[in-house]
Order: C-alpha cells, then structure tokens, then sequence
C-alpha cells in the first residue's frame, strides 16, 4: 500500500503529539511531590523565587501523588520526596520565600496557622518570614513540603532544592548538601534526653539539663538568669507572709519549682518568647 504526501504528513504529526502528550504525563509516587517549573512566562516580581500568578519559573502549586499532566514544551517536572525525619532525631526548617526578618532576630516568628509547612499559601497569606522556623519538625514527620519554599535539614540529608547561589554552589561541589554546610553538629539533630548517668563505680547519677537559649529580650540589669514573669511571684508571697502565716518552705517550693508546662520544656519556642523569656542561661533546667 503506498501512502501519499498528505498521508505521512497526517500520521508524522499524530505521532509527534502523541509522543508530546506522552512525554507531559508524569508519575507520582505515592511518597513523592513534583516541583513544577514553567520555561515561559513573565518574569518573577523582585527576589521572589516562586511563581504564585503564572509566571516563569517554580510553581507554588505542587503536584501531588498519581498521574498527573503538564505539558512538556511550557513546564518541566522534577520529582522530590516527602520530608520525612527519622525516629530519634528532628528537623529543621528554612524558610527560602516570606517576608523578611526583623532586624536584631535570628529566627522566624511562628503562628499555629503555619502547622508543619506543608500549606505554603497560608505561610504566605498569614505573614510567614524568611529564615529559620522556630519550631522544629518531630520525630516521624512525614510531610510534602515544598522543595523550593523550604529547606528541610535532618541527620541523613537536607530535603529541599537550595536557591541561594552560595548553597547552590555547595550543593554543585558536593553532590548534596548536609548539615554541615548550615554549620550544624549531629548532636543538635538529635532528640534532647535528659536521663540517669552510671558511674565506674556503679553508682547512678541523676542528671538535669542547664539551659542557654539564643535568642530574646536582653536580661534586666543584675540578672544573671531569666526566669519567666522575673521574680513577682516571689515578692507577692513575700509580702503575704509578712501578714499571715506563709512559710519560708512554701517561697522555697516556689523558687525551686519550674515553669516547663507553659512552653514545653522549652519545645515551643514561640510561646516561651510570647510569655517574656529572655536570652542568656535560664532559671529553669530540664528534668
């Protein structure tokens, strides 16, 4: 059978945009996210490195588990895994896109609406900050967070595509990032335990754990600790004792006792800072 011109021209095209429709069907697993970059459109507005309007470059809008289609010749898709944080360890997050910090503060504010940034629009909506994230991701954490939004920094690897050119470069020299290029130390990655310390002579000795935090308020003036509310609690008592029969043991129990419950042992960094606590060594130890 011979085939005229205006046939191999039909049949040359058909294949040309099956091969095309092909070639825009991307596969997600079910423990992968794909990061969408568009190679045509207007140019992002200012340093911003993520597309929410269309624009050229990484999408906002992630592609989530299953078959889904972008047409080849506008987006390319690359495939990143869920952050995921083994057991025993945390995670610590960057934020690449926000507003930017204050001056003078070293980490992000934190609001509950953000939960485990898994919802980059609502980091965005409700005024997230560029930077590092006050709390930390759990151990066991499985969560599809945005690759270019947010850097994910765990023992085993950093999660996420670097955009500044320095850790671009680093990323480039080494293969893949690690801890190490965010001037971090294993230890800092793993669960804090404060637990029972054996002796070579076979005795076991209780352990606490003394508390510096990094960031806050300056301590008053003569303080060498910080302890939350300072010390009006202490002085109320005082001044009840002087009129009735309050004990010195009960100022004691006041003095010794701790505020952990009211922030998490200090977990929830965000609320520490909202009830006053200070920078420097802390009244308070881990038990």
């Amino acid at each position: 059978m011979i085939f005229d011109v205006e046939t191999w021209s039909l049949f040359i095209l058909a294949a040309g945009v099956l091969i095309l429709l092909l070639a825009s069907i991307y596969s997600i697993g079910p423990t992968q996210i794909g990061l969408v970059r568009k190679r045509l459109g207007a140019k992002l507005p200012g340093d911003n490195p993520l597309a929410f309007r269309g624009e050229a470059g990484y999408q906002a809008q992630l592609l989530m588990p299953g078959l889904r289609f972008k047409f080849c010749l506008v987006f390319a898709v690359t495939k990143h895994p869920w952050v995921q944080v083994p057991a025993g360890q945390i995670g610590v997050v960057i934020a690449q896109v926000g507003q930017p910090l204050p001056i003078g503060a070293k980490s992000a504010v934190y609001k509950p609406e953000f939960g485990n940034f898994s919802d980059l629009n609502t980091f965005i909506d409700k005024g997230g900050q560029k930077g590092v994230q006050r709390p930390v991701l759990s151990p066991g954490t499985l969560a599809p967070i945005h690759p270019a939004a947010f850097l994910v920094i765990t023992k085993p690897e950093v999660f996420g595509q670097p955009i500044s050119s320095d850790l671009s470069t680093i990323a480039h020299k080494k293969g893949d990032l690690s801890y190490k290029a965010f001037g971090l130390e294993e230890r800092q990655l793993e669960v804090t335990r404060i637990s029972p310390h054996p002796t070579e002579a076979g005795r076991v000795l209780d352990m606490i754990g003394v508390v510096t935090t990094l960031e806050g308020e300056p301590l008053p003036a003569g303080d060498i600790a910080s302890r939350l509310g300072g010390f009006k609690d202490i002085e109320a008592l005082e001044t009840v004792a002087a009129a009735s029969s309050t004990t010195d043991a009960r100022l004691i129990e006041t003095i010794l006792g701790n505020q952990n419950d009211k922030h998490s042992a200090y977990q929830d960094f965000q609320r520490f800072l909202e009830l006053g606590g200070k920078i420097g060594l802390q009244h308070d130890p881990l038990l």
